[in-house]
Formats: C-alpha cells, structure tokens, sequence
C-alpha cells in the first residue's frame, strides 16, 4: 500500500489540489496535523475513515501510525499544511519509511509564501529588481540553523528574504537585516494567509516590527523583506516583447 504525503495547502480547504483531494477521499487512514490543516478537509475522508491528529504525537508515534496502516493494507494521507518541500519534517518520516520498507508518494500542495504573495497582490520575482527568492527561518528553540545561513549572511544579498516560523522574533529580524538592506526596505507580514482570520501588513523595515507587536501576531505568518514588493518603476519582462523570436508550434 501507500502512504501519501499530502501539501493541504495554506489555510483555504479548496486551495488543496485536485489530485490531493482526490487521494484524500480514497485513502481509509488519515494522519493530519490538527493545529494546522483546516478542519473542513476532514470531510473529505471516506465516512468510515480512520482519522488521527498528529499534533501530539511524536515522531516514533506517528511512524508507527504509518507502519500499523500499511501492515492492515491500507492506504494513507498523511496531511501536511503548505507544501512538503520546505518546513514541514516529511524528511525524515520518509527516511524511516524507507527503513521499514513501506511505499509513499509526494502530492505538492500550495505553499504559505505563495498565498502570501497573493494577499499582498505581488509577484517575488520583478524583471530589473529582483529574481531571486530566500526561503528560510530563524534559529530560536527549534532546531539550529548551518553554519553560513544566519540572517546576517543571508543578507549580503540583498535578495528577497521570506521568513517562516520567525514573527514573533520580528524585532530581531529587523535588527539583523537592516544594515544590508536599510530602513526604508519594503517590508511584509501575512498571518492566516488565505483563512478568513488573515492578516496583512506593509510597511519598512523601519516600521514593521511595531506593526506586528500592535496586531498582536504570535504565530501561523509569514515576514517578506526585499525591494520587489514596492517595485513600481521597472523593465518589462522579455517574455512578451515584441523583440522576442517567436516560432510556431510545431
């Protein structure tokens, strides 16, 4: 059998994709993350579904979970909020499951900073200004950050910086960024994105911080620092120009 690890997506029930909520109504177990994965999604599930919140279970308890189901012969979404790909510890449920000798898969899922981007109404990448983007954390009581990928070294680059499980360190954030990126940096936060509770704020570095402290933003956010988000005033893409070699189809 297999087990599904499912990306359900910002916060919204309908932003799961197709393909995660089709797995999701087939699969007899469902493992999800209660404190994160919107509760509607469970309706989903078949009727007679086993359904178990991982919130708290560790990790020895979940994969046992995981393990119990593929004896029993069946198949399994294993919810996680935003996507797989970045922060959500399916590394190393894989790596046990590859021990135990069981089957997954990987359903991509809508990530936190791009719901973000859409509240805030930008795109990250602007032609002229900016076209990279620097996902990353910052290292408090949870696992340490390498060597090399603190927020002062991070800055050098002057890239667009997206910031998770970091708001209620934001006076440190602006701290740290300012000397690369100044005072006047555009600056966001997006907290609940795309729930109904959802938050946004704008400002500058200079200012951000006490717009977080006066919102009363704790958790479930994201913090955006870089020149892309107040770009007005830049080069049209090359992808439309009417410079650009076209060919017909073929």
């Amino acid at each position: 059998m297999t087990v599904y690890f499912i990306g359900a997506g910002p916060g919204a029930a309908d932003l799961i994709t197709v393909r995660g909520a089709r797995l999701l109504a087939s699969c007899g177990v469902c493992l999800y993350a209660g404190s994160l994965v919107p509760r509607e999604l469970l309706a989903e599930c078949p009727p007679d579904a086993r359904l178990t919140d991982t919130a708290q279970l560790d990790l020895d308890e979940i994969t046992a979970e995981l393990v119990r189901a593929d004896r029993e012969g069946q198949d399994v979404a294993r919810l996680h909020s935003g996507d797989p790909s970045v922060f959500s510890a399916v590394a190393e449920q894989m790596r046990r499951l590859d021990a135990a000798g069981v089957n997954y898969e990987v359903v991509p899922g809508v990530p936190a900073f791009a719901a973000a981007a859409a509240a805030l109404k930008r795109e990250l990448t602007v032609p002229t200004v900016g076209q990279t983007v620097i996902l990353t954390r910052v290292a408090q009581r949870a696992t340490a950050m390498p060597e090399g990928e603190d927020l002062a070294t991070l800055g050098r680059s002057g890239a667009l910086i997206v910031l998770h499980l970091a708001v209620q360190h934001a006076e440190r954030v602006v701290a740290e960024l300012l000397p690369h990126y100044g005072a006047d940096c555009p600056a966001a936060v997006v907290a609940l994105a795309s729930r109904p509770g959802e938050v946004v704020l704008r400002g500058t570095l200079d200012t951000i911080a006490g717009q977080v402290a006066e919102a009363g933003i704790l958790r479930t956010a994201v913090i955006m620092v870089g020149r892309t988000l107040g770009a007005e005033q830049f080069g049209d893409s090359h992808l439309y120009s009417p410079e650009r070699e076209r060919h017909p189809c073929r």
